[in-house]
């Protein structure tokens, strides 16, 4: 069993801004896969997909303990339904990416983004597979009323084409490997 998770904030105020890029491409990930949001618990709401197509059953994920305590659904989740760490991947934004660029990775510090540091915290290792969605970077000196505000037009189409690589990306690494979906994606520009 696999646990997919996209981070985010909840609440309808968040719906759209670049902080989501988690649960937006979670959610087109399950759309694509037949998967729905079912369950309530674990501070978070998740659902577990079992689709034909798939080698086993894929739980499906999103916190809703507000950002920096994203670790806080994950491993309480993981822990219960006993999902080893390397098979989690946390999809989640990116300033330091382009908008329109996704980048795959098997381990590696947090970069500053404080819903995969407090994952990183509680699991109490770095190596935890994660696929970033760029956002871009800030063009003010505010990051956090950046990453709260929702893209213009021409960055939202930039961006919605990230979020249909990496839920396309999600779908192969269970479909093949990580290791080929970073083959793909991890060149590919935005």
């Amino acid at each position: 069993m696999k646990l997919f998770v996209g981070l985010g904030n909840p609440g309808k105020e968040y719906v759209g801004t670049r902080h989501n890029m988690g649960y937006e491409v979670i959610d087109r990930f399950a759309e694509m896969a037949g998967g729905v949001f079912d369950k309530t618990g674990f501070k978070g709401i998740y659902g577990i997909i079992k689709n034909p197509a798939f080698k086993e059953p894929i739980i499906i994920c999103k916190p809703e303990t507000f950002m920096n305590l994203s670790g806080e659904c994950v491993k309480p989740l993981a822990d219960y339904f006993k999902i080893d760490v390397s098979d989690i991947v946390i999809v989640y934004d990116e300033m330091a990416l382009p908008e329109g660029q996704i980048r795959l990775r098997e381990g590696g510090s947090s970069g500053g983004h404080k819903g995969i540091a407090n994952i990183i915290q509680l699991f109490g290792t770095e190596k935890i597979k994660r696929i970033r969605v760029g956002i871009g970077e800030p063009p003010h000196h505010n990051p956090i009323d950046y990453v709260l505000s929702k893209p213009n037009a021409e960055s939202f189409a930039k961006i919605d084409a990230a979020i249909a690589d990496a839920a396309k990306a999600l779908r192969d690494i269970e479909i093949k490997s990580f290791e080929y979906a970073m083959s793909i994606y991890n060149g590919k520009k935005g």
